[in-house]
């Protein structure tokens, strides 16, 4: 048995989209339109494993977006986070700043910090390898909402 993908059901897919691809860096690996079902299913692999995604499924985000939907979507407490290393957190956190990502519960410790989707998922970034050493403006910087 492997591990195939996690399913989030977005609101907006543009909005999700611009997450998910522009400011985390997501890869779309390949898409499916059910017209007759009304919803799209839009498969995303991190960077590093879009090769092995598009030859044989590598550990993918299932983007369900169902076409004129209203429904709320909510989170629970029974559901936690999708988990993302990165080479340097602190570049990872400068560069989603950037895009207008607000940085939940900032990289104080130098190993993790936490971000939300347009949908309110949460997104863990890990520090690939040992943490790196606090610095500011991280060290000092408060949690913001939940996450």
């Amino acid at each position: 048995m492997r591990f195939a993908h996690t399913m989030i059901r977005v609101s907006d897919l543009d909005a999700s989209l611009d997450f998910w691809c522009n400011k985390m860096g997501m890869v779309e690996t390949r898409r499916h339109e059910y017209p007759d079902g009304k919803f799209t299913l839009i498969f995303l692999a991190a960077p590093a494993d879009e090769e092995t995604a598009r030859k044989t499924a590598a550990p993918e985000i299932e983007l369900t977006y169902n076409w004129d939907s209203d429904e709320v979507l909510e989170t629970g407490r029974a559901w936690g986070h999708i988990a993302f290393r990165c080479e340097d957190i602190y570049l990872a956190c400068k560069d989603l700043m950037a895009k207008g990502v607000e940085i939940n519960r900032p990289p104080r410790d130098g190993h993790l910090a936490f971000v939300k989707s347009p949908d309110n998922i949460s997104v863990e970034l890990i520090q690939e390898g040992e943490a790196l050493q606090p610095v500011e403006p991280w060290a000092s910087m408060e949690n913001v909402g939940s996450w």
